[in-house]
């Protein structure tokens, strides 16, 4: 753990609030309430621990207003905290303390490290379980309750949960077809690789998809999501599925009777990341575009191809499966947010940095020998130079702990054109700098900022996107929503209006820039796991689903076929004619796609000399 000093601390708490990270107390004396923080620092999985700062004190309800209490005899309180430290718990807590002097008075900075996995849960000696038991969350300390046990406990198997055994699942559930396309993407990516030689037992063993129990094989998370069939799958992992939902609009509509588009998907690991990638894909909106001296119309999808592909595959490999609920891919008029359960084992600070931490290893080596993840954490990296290669603002990125969720955030906007510069201009007299201007037009698109936002945007620390987030509030252009650590910014007064009158609908903004993009639709909700064919024969599974069918598309190797129903509005200028999904197909990498899911694409006739897709 770093080591900070009183006044950094002090200053941090002052721009942030206080943080999952850091606490501050009057602390007369070593009372419980310092006890319990000390024990919820250092339970926290993944918080990396954090201090306190003894001898200050909230001055108001003011975000930020701490002032310096003082510690009239440090000395003594140095001892008894370190006494009760040692000896108050289950297990000693080895902090590190000490009083340093600041011009308003003196205050003691404690260092908690985090418990070893094997230590946990660190709780009050003597005193029953779970209630003796804290833990961190973004509004303070909180007293464990059984499942907050049962995530504290899981460190000291030593394993990951994806190496696990899976109850009740048996080496029939695993589908023969799935460990042939294994071994189909494997010799493309390593003709020589030396598993391809194994059996089918001794190639699951190899992989970790099953363990040797008893003299059995016996299936693993892993191996289950990895080569399950489909009905394993719903029974074992129910809630094992990418949702796409399509947003009519920049906000989510909470109105029963607005209609958006849906998508559940259901399927093994890697053909899931294919399918959703592609559903992605065939969606966006597409700009046409004929290079000069060429014949062939080339497209464009908004967002860069690989861009949609890493998040889609980050979302399923760093994903909690000890949650049940599904990632859903949200795409709205002007962004694409992708949004898993499990938040981020790595810094957000510290995304796009070599090295990546695997929540899933077993998963993660499997689709990295596939050649669906790279494993490196170079991800991150390649996503900002891509997006910045397009003209596009960064990925943003937000990972809360507390709820065990990540989400990413990926915005259709040019930054900054011309339309952008000139609704700017407004607040020429403001003399904003343009990572500010960057900001604005973010809350414009989104509705709201975070600090984590602010520093995606536009690569500064915590504490300058602070003190810029800061700045806009005075000026009243954003509004400040305290919530500690989860603290974030809406259109503030002066803000507000202009926002309203801004042009809304980037699709007008994009299809004046590029010459042609794919048309609105109107669909119902779609939910179907249609048809499944599977090595053991062909099973029809249907939810729901009218009778009325716009088209049916096949999946790669007999995996899935999708009966989708969406009722589109198919509309031409003049000179041109919509070509439906049955004619403007777009398959990237080779993928297949369900049709029906396709928005029609508007496009010049043909003509005898167009051979364009």
């Amino acid at each position: 753990m770093n080591i900070s000093t009183a006044r950094a601390l002090l200053d941090q708490l002052r721009q942030l609030d206080e943080s999952d990270r850091i606490e501050a107390k009057r602390a007369s004396a070593i009372g419980k309430s310092v006890l319990e923080t000390v024990c919820a620092l250092a339970n926290e999985p993944g918080l990396g621990g954090g201090w306190l700062l003894l001898g200050v004190e909230k001055a108001s309800d003011q975000p930020g207003d701490y002032r310096v209490a003082n510690v009239e005899n440090p000395d003594k309180l140095l001892n008894d905290l370190h006494s009760q430290c040692a000896n108050a718990f289950n297990v000693p807590v080895r902090i590190q303390a000490r009083a340093e002097a600041l011009e308003e008075g003196t205050v003691i900075v404690v260092e908690v490290p985090e418990a070893d996995p094997a230590s946990r849960p660190i709780h009050f000696a003597n005193q029953p379980l779970p209630r003796s038991a804290w833990r961190r969350g973004p509004s303070g300390d909180y007293r464990c309750n059984q499942d907050d046990l049962a995530a504290l406990y899981l460190g000291r198997a030593g394993q990951s949960h994806d190496a696990s055994l899976v109850s009740g699942a048996s080496l029939e559930d695993l589908d023969p077809d799935a460990i042939e396309h294994y071994r189909d993407a494997r010799r493309a990516v390593n003709p020589a690789a030396e598993e391809l030689t194994f059996s089918d037992p001794e190639l699951l063993e190899a992989l970790g998809a099953v363990v040797r129990k008893s003299g059995e094989l016996h299936p693993t998370v892993a191996g289950v999501l990895l080569f399950g069939r489909r009905g394993a799958l719903r029974r074992l992992f129910p809630a094992n599925r990418v949702d796409y939902i399509r947003i009519p609009g920049k906000e989510w509509i909470e109105d029963p009777h607005e209609r958006f588009t849906t998508l559940d998907l259901r399927d093994t690991l890697p053909r899931l990341i294919q399918r959703a990638t592609a559903a992605v894909l065939d969606d966006l909106p597409r700009a046409f575009q004929l290079p000069e001296g060429e014949i062939r119309r080339g497209e464009k999808t908004v967002l860069p191809d690989k861009v949609v592909r890493e998040a889609v595959v980050n979302a399923v490999m760093h994903r909690n499966y000890q949650r049940q609920q599904p990632i859903q891919l949200l795409r709205y008029s002007n962004r694409l947010e992708v949004q898993n359960p499990g938040y981020s084992l790595k810094a957000l600070e510290n995304l796009g940095e070599p090295g990546s931490q695997w929540r899933n290893p077993v998963i993660a080596s499997v689709l990295h020998e596939m050649g669906l993840a790279e494993t490196k954490g170079s991800g991150i990296r390649v996503m900002r130079r891509l997006m910045e290669e397009a003209g596009l603002s960064p990925p943003s990125f937000d990972s809360d702990r507390h709820n065990d969720q990540f989400a990413a955030t990926y915005l259709f906007h040019h930054f900054l054109s011309e339309a952008d510069i000139a609704w700017l201009g407004q607040f020429r007299h403001l003399g904003l700098g343009e990572d500010e201007q960057r900001a604005l037009i973010f809350i414009r698109e989104t509705g709201r900022i975070t600090n984590s936002d602010y520093r995606d945007l536009n690569r500064v620390d915590t504490l300058a996107a602070s003190q810029r987030l800061a700045h806009l509030r005075d000026l009243g252009l954003v509004e400040q929503v305290p919530r500690g650590p989860a603290t974030y910014y809406v259109p503030g007064e002066r803000l507000e209006p202009l926002a309203e009158k801004a042009e809304g609908d980037l699709f007008t903004r994009l299809s004046q820039e590029s010459g042609g993009l794919s048309t609105q639709s109107e669909g119902l909700s779609t939910q179907s796991e249609g048809l499944s064919q599977e090595s053991g024969g062909l099973s029809t599974q249907s939810e729901g689903l009218s009778t009325q069918f716009e088209g049916l598309s096949t999946q790669s190797k007999g995996l899935s076929r999708e009966f989708l129903l969406i009722r589109t509005a198919r509309v031409a200028a003049p000179g041109h004619r919509v070509y439906g999904p049955e004619e403007s197909g777009y398959q990237p990498d080779g993928i297949r796609h369900p049709a029906a899911l396709r928005i029609p694409t508007l496009l010049p006739e043909r003509t005898g000399n167009d051979h364009g897709p």
